[in-house]
C-alpha cells in the first residue's frame, strides 16, 4: 500500500514538474528585451547630474521628458487626506502636531491665518513646538490635496 502511495506522488509530482517546464516558465528576463534594458540602465544610471555654469547642459533635461509625461496627481479631499495620512501624528500628538479637533492647540496656529498653515503644510514648518514635514511626508500628494486636508482639520478645530 505505502508502494502505491508513493508512486502516487511520484506522478502527481512528474506531472506539475512537466506541466511548468512545458509552460515556457522561465527564470531570468529576456535580456534582450528594451524594457528589461531600460529598468537596467535606470537602475545603473548615474543618481545625480551636474549643470555647468556657461555650458550647454541641454542633455541634462533628457530626463526630465520622463517625469512630465507623469500624470498629475488627483486631488482628494481633505478627509481622506487625514485619514490616510494626516492621522498618523495628528491623532496623537506626535511630534508637537496640534491633535485633531483640540480648539486650544489649533488657536495660535489658526491666529496665522490659513495662508501660513497652507504654506507649512505645503512646504513643511520646524517650530518650538513642534515638526512639520512638507506634505506630511506624501510629496506624491497634490497641493490642492494638502491645502484641503488643513481646512478639514482647521474646520474641526472652529
Amino acid at each position: 500500500m505505502r508502494a502505491v502511495g508513493i508512486l502516487a506522488g511520484v506522478l502527481v509530482a512528474t506531472f506539475f514538474l512537466s506541466t511548468y517546464v512545458a509552460s515556457g516558465a522561465r527564470t531570468e528576463p529576456i535580456k534582450d528585451d528594451m524594457q528589461y534594458q531600460r529598468l537596467v540602465a535606470e537602475r545603473i544610471g548615474p543618481l545625480a547630474r551636474v549643470a555647468v555654469a556657461g555650458q550647454d547642459n541641454a542633455a541634462l533635461s533628457a530626463g526630465d521628458a520622463t517625469r512630465a509625461a507623469l500624470p498629475p496627481a488627483a486631488v482628494l479631499t481633505g478627509e481622506q487626506i487625514y485619514s490616510t495620512t494626516c492621522i498618523a501624528c495628528h491623532a496623537a500628538g506626535v511630534a508637537g502636531a496640534p491633535k485633531f479637533g483640540d480648539k486650544g492647540a489649533w488657536a495660535p496656529r489658526l491666529g496665522q491665518g490659513l495662508a501660513v498653515l497652507h504654506k507649512h503644510a505645503l512646504e513643511g514648518f520646524q517650530g518650538k513646538s513642534g515638526v512639520m514635514p512638507p506634505k506630511g511626508g506624501r510629496v506624491d500628494l497634490a497641493d490642492q490635496s494638502i491645502s484641503n486636508a488643513v481646512d478639514y482639520m482647521v474646520n474641526a478645530a472652529k
